[in-house]
């Protein structure tokens, strides 16, 4: 392959979540893969109705804008940090009718994008480890490349699934320049990024301690904007449960 034709290669970061809040955790990896691999364009998902989630989660509008509101904070990040990746919050999830796949996702992203583009689904270790448990799982590196981070004390080894680890012999590779250069099929795992942070702990850890853990883990507008709605607040954290 000619280096004109590596060049021309579109370059399309994918980042899907149910964003229940977005987190500086999310703008990290963000970050860091939109530097690595030199990313075109990096597409935040939020999901319409997350099937493997409970049903206290936040509207989908809702988690939309907060996404919307991280994005602002990202892209000031990278005018300063000089990324020339433009970002996007995709509502594809959101305006597609019945549960969120990602199955479904990609198909509808590939044809968007082409098929010479590479796709590039970028996740946690620990969702790596749990994608046999996703709908037609094994389907989607038919469509897009995985790019992994891990996580702090996240043993990969002790927590992986036979099926995964096939999986891993068959797609990985150690040379993340390959994602850029190949449309789909691989999938390259970055152990450089130590980022630990649940939207599950924050939401529990507004209710009770908010100033102390706001500013430094939730980007500053999804930070004003959950304040403006009273979001996460102990006595809406408790309507939900009952």
């Amino acid at each position: 392959m000619s280096t004109s034709e590596i060049s021309s290669r579109k370059r399309i970061g994918i980042l899907g979540g149910t964003f229940d809040p977005p987190h500086v955790g999310h703008l990290k990896l963000a970050t860091h893969f939109a530097k690595l691999l030199h990313l075109d364009d990096l597409l935040f998902v939020p999901s319409g109705e997350p099937w493997q989630k409970g049903a206290d989660i936040t509207p989908a509008e809702i988690r939309y804008q907060l996404t919307e509101a991280a994005g602002v904070d990202l892209a000031r990040a990278f005018l300063y940090l000089k990324i020339p990746t433009q970002i996007g919050i995709d509502r594809i999830e959101i305006d597609r009718a019945g549960p969120s796949y990602a199955i479904d996702t990609v198909k509808a992203l590939r044809d968007r994008f082409g098929d010479e583009a590479s796709l590039i689904w970028l996740m946690g270790a620990d969702s790596l480890n749990a994608l046999p448990s996703w709908n037609s799982w094994k389907e989607l590196l038919n469509y897009v490349n995985f790019a992994v981070a891990s996580r702090p004390h996240h043993d990969l080894e002790e927590n992986r699934s036979p099926e995964v680890k096939e999986l891993l012999l068959k797609h990985q590779t150690m040379d993340a320049s390959a994602l850029e250069n190949q449309a789909f099929g691989l999938i390259y795992i970055d152990e450089t990024l130590a980022v630990n942070l649940s939207s599950t702990n924050l939401r529990k850890q507004l209710k009770t301690a908010r100033n102390s853990i706001e500013t430094e883990a939730i980007p500053s507008h999804t930070l004003s904007l959950i304040h403006n709605l009273g979001l996460y607040q102990q006595s809406s954290l408790d309507h939900t449960q009952q």
